[in-house]
């Protein structure tokens, strides 16, 4: 039986335009990622890893090539379609947490739900179990400016699960974080990827989300240099 791809790339190459001339982000990079991974795009600063992770989460275009995600193709879809194709199917969880401070810890948790018009009824016990997954049902209450930076990243994970989406990536999840934090969200996350299948992919240089991953994709100078499996689930 054919494993389903979440992530389907083929010769993807991502220019910018710099003064009158152009910076090559991406070139040639092909490759697939079936669902239920745990993955990372891994490299320095500058690589290209933050650039392929918008262009598969939508927030960014292809120069040329063929990108496909949950069986859309990225180059064919309208700003509009991308927006509803993120909001219905992904997961953001970026290094800033991206909270919003007026909000509480619910508040924040259940925006995606109110985004995709779930009805009021049907919000609050996923709310309550995506907090709940990430260990906050103690600060369901609480403001961000309340909150330590790991405890605002466990929000911005349960924000990023709530509405149970096929795929969720993450760029640089544990840079603000202490070592003891970034092992608690990793864990965090491993164990929602094992629960339900959930895609991750990660942006990373940091080596303590390294541990984690099924599959750490090497990116250098806008290219997959090595591409391995590591840890493999059974």
């Amino acid at each position: 039986m054919k494993t389903r791809m979440i992530v389907e790339i083929k010769n993807l190459i991502k220019k910018f335009s710099i003064g009158g001339s152009y910076f090559t982000a991406l070139n040639e990079i092909s490759l697939n990622i079936e669902k239920g991974e745990f993955s990372g795009l891994v490299g320095a600063s500058g690589s290209g890893k933050t650039t392929l992770l918008n262009i598969i989460g939508g927030l960014d275009s292809p120069t040329s090539g063929d990108v496909k995600v949950l069986n859309k193709t990225i180059g064919e879809t309208s700003h509009t379609e991308r927006a509803l194709i993120r909001r219905e199917n992904m997961g953001f969880i970026f290094q800033s947490y991206n909270l919003l401070p007026v909000y509480s810890v619910y508040e924040n948790v259940e925006l995606p739900l109110i985004l995709n018009k779930v009805e009021k009824n049907n919000r609050r016990q996923k709310v309550l179990d995506a907090i709940d997954a990430v260990g906050l049902s103690d600060k369901v209450n609480s403001r961000p400016n309340q909150l330590s930076g790991g405890q605002c990243q466990r929000t911005a994970i349960a924000r990023a699960i709530v509405h149970n989406p096929a795929l969720i990536l993450a760029d640089e999840p544990t840079a603000n974080l202490d070592s003891e934090n970034s092992h608690h969200i990793m864990q965090i996350m491993k164990k929602l990827n094992n629960e339900y299948n959930t895609s991750f992919i990660f942006a990373t240089h940091d080596e303590k989300i390294m541990g984690y991953l099924n599959r750490i994709i090497h990116i250098e100078d806008g290219k997959v240099f090595k591409d391995e499996y590591v840890n493999p689930k059974h």
